[in-house]
């Protein structure tokens, strides 16, 4: 059956915090009910503790990193699951169902087998 990656975009919580108890409820309903096709996930630290890395010059060249996210945007990137579905259709619904999708955006990606 195909995967898919649920990514979500959504304020930028720390979800460790004590006020994102109510929110972190609901992901966890949301993972009780969907818990017939999920096959991983996680949840991300705020974007404040992100570091991005580029090679300069490719393969080999020089690692310049940079404090923060790729890039700055109003929502952003929260978290994701894997979710295993018959097909595309199966996996809008359960992605619909996503408390991020309520106030964000749930992108849903099919995922490549490789080796199959």
């Amino acid at each position: 059956m195909p995967q898919y990656a649920a990514i979500i975009y959504a304020s930028d919580v720390d979800p460790t915090r004590p006020e994102a108890t109510e929110m972190m409820q609901d992901y966890n309903e949301f993972g009780a009910a969907a818990e017939a096709v999920i096959r991983g996930g996680a949840a991300l630290y705020p974007t404040a503790t992100a570091t991005t890395v580029r090679v300069t010059g490719g393969k080999g060249g020089d690692i310049v990193t940079t404090d923060g996210p790729y890039a700055e945007t109003k929502e952003a990137l929260t978290g994701f699951y894997l979710i295993e579905c018959a097909d595309l259709d199966e996996a809008v619904k359960v992605a619909a169902q996503i408390p991020g999708a309520w106030d964000g955006a749930i992108e849903v990606r099919p995922v490549v087998e490789f080796g199959k």
